[in-house]
């Protein structure tokens, strides 16, 4: 059996985690004043920073989720399933961040959520949570970032705060929910600077950028990050790549029976990042990712692989 070898390394998440209600399948929209019976429902702790801390709490990562909370009744619910990170929430009047989402027979989802507690996550909140000396090898990975209204008021500040702490940067920004725009642009040609990975979805590579193709859209953002920063693009079906600088790669996606495709980037991430704590290169981190992404979406209950297939994966350490 391999052994998962020591870090001293930890990987730091932080942005929204929120109360998912995830019910499935809806085959067609109900008209107005009717009800829908569907087949499975599930609740559970998420969002993109809650999806990615449930993954790395399966593989055993070192990590702590960064968050905070508010004061209703899923609040001790959700603080329960991180007992380790929990404690240092700092805890607002307000509701709980919640989301419903149907899941449609192509595997697509739709979402609806609510602002509740995330809103007011701030840059202040985040740092108490975070040593102020990075040990060798530390991440902070930023999630949520369009949907975390009040910590991305300040994300250029904040960014360069972790970078003078020692840490590198990730950023998983999501979608933004009033669409891509050049004001958008701007501001993200703020913080990118400070960036040293940026883990976005194929689409969301193309929105940023404002570009039509993969390649020219990566290279893009890539020219406005941090020094040897690398961009990944997560293609779903088709896997990951990765532009650094003198160094492109793409790792194949095993073909999958799709169950359940939520949270699947977040997962990715984890596998991606959890290489990258155990000074493992990005050719391993993008197999990695893809690899846990592969296992989420295609089971239910969900599971997630263990350590001995994924160091199997490694050529070197």
């Amino acid at each position: 059996m391999t052994t998962r070898p020591d870090t001293r390394a930890t990987l730091y998440v932080a942005g929204n985690i929120n109360v998912d209600l995830i019910m499935s399948t809806l085959h067609e929209w109900p008209k107005k004043g009717t009800e829908a019976m569907l087949e499975s429902s599930s609740l559970r702790p998420g969002g993109s920073a809650g999806n990615c801390a449930l993954a790395l709490s399966a593989l055993g990562a070192p990590f702590r989720l960064v968050a905070n909370q508010g004061n209703d009744q899923f609040s001790d619910w959700l603080a329960a399933m991180f007992p380790e990170s929990a404690p240092l929430w700092p805890t607002y009047d307000c509701e709980t961040s919640l989301t419903f989402g149907v899941t449609h027979p192509d595997h697509e989802r739709t979402f609806f959520s609510n602002q509740g507690h995330i809103v007011r996550l701030s840059m202040q909140d985040v740092l108490a949570q975070i040593p102020q000396t990075a040990r060798s090898g530390d991440w902070v990975l930023l999630c949520g970032t369009w949907l975390c209204t009040a910590l991305y008021a300040d994300y250029p500040q904040l960014l360069a705060a972790l970078k003078q702490r020692g840490y590198q940067v990730a950023v998983d920004s999501g979608w933004p929910p009033e669409d891509w725009s050049d004001a958008l642009r701007e501001q993200a040609a703020n913080w990118l600077p400070f960036c040293d990975a940026l883990l976005l979805n194929e689409v969301e590579t193309l929105g940023l950028a404002d570009a039509e193709t993969l390649d020219p859209a990566a290279l893009r953002l890539l020219s406005q990050m941090a020094e040897n920063a690398f961009c990944v693009a997560k293609c779903g079906p088709e896997g990951a790549r990765l532009w650094a600088k003198n160094l492109t790669l793409h790792q194949h996606a095993e073909p999958v029976d799709v169950v359940d495709t939520i949270g699947a980037g977040d997962s990715f991430n984890a596998g991606f990042l959890s290489a990258l704590i155990y000074g493992l290169p990005p050719a391993t981190a993008l197999k990695w990712g893809v690899r846990v992404a592969g296992c989420a979406i295609s089971s239910s209950p969900r599971r997630y692989p263990d350590w001995q297939s994924l160091f199997g994966l490694v050529e070197k350490i």
